[in-house]
């Protein structure tokens, strides 16, 4: 009486697939203890390479690499893509790093759901490389940018005049230079890390 159970179960062989996708809803300590580090060292290497760089005129934006790193690393679900982009934007209201507060916080969802929904689209070369990092991130950080630069433009239009596209148009350097740095960086790092973490 056994054997029909038995034999039905094994003919559902992605029986044991489906209940661990539905047991990993949350994020994983683990999962949680990447996200906080890769932030941390984001603030970190803005702070400190990032000041550096500004002098020579590039003005990469750490934090956005960071959040990305830790999305393409830890696959999450929008929802939890939209927190962690939360997480980041209140990182951010640390004086030292952000002159105009509260703008990154809406920038930074948004990039994160960006990079949350880019993450499910496959994009290897060849069948061996993965270019969803470069494209993923790139993408990303034009949204998080962009975003910002468009608050950031209609306020100052508000504030003392002026117009609103010539405003964007001063940022449009800055954001896709920001975008090419960021998408190289997560880029270098996304493949050994994948590979030490055994993700």
């Amino acid at each position: 009486m056994t054997e029909p159970r038995i034999t039905a179960e094994a003919a559902r062989p992605g029986a044991k697939r489906a209940v661990s996708v539905q047991e990993k809803k949350g994020l994983t300590a683990q999962d949680l203890i990447l996200v906080a580090v890769l932030l941390a060292a984001g603030a970190v290497l803005k702070l400190t390479v990032g000041s550096l760089l500004a002098a020579f005129g590039m003005k990469p934006n750490f934090i956005i690499a960071a959040y990305c790193l830790a999305i393409i690393l830890i696959r999450p679900n929008l929802a939890q893509s939209a927190a962690i982009g939360i997480i980041a934007g209140l990182v951010c209201q640390i004086p030292l790093l952000n002159a105009t507060p509260l703008l990154n916080i809406p920038s930074e969802l948004l990039g994160a759901l960006a990079c949350g929904l880019l993450i499910r689209v496959p994009m290897r070369i060849g069948g061996k490389l993965d270019a969803n990092p470069l494209v993923n991130t790139f993408i990303s950080t034009c949204v998080s940018g962009f975003t910002f630069a468009a608050l950031s433009a209609y306020i100052n239009v508000v504030s003392v005049g002026g117009d609103f596209a010539v405003a964007m148009a001063a940022y449009v350097a800055i954001v896709l230079g920001t975008a090419t740095f960021n998408a190289i960086f997560v880029q270098i790092l996304a493949v050994p890390l994948k590979k030490v973490l055994k993700r």
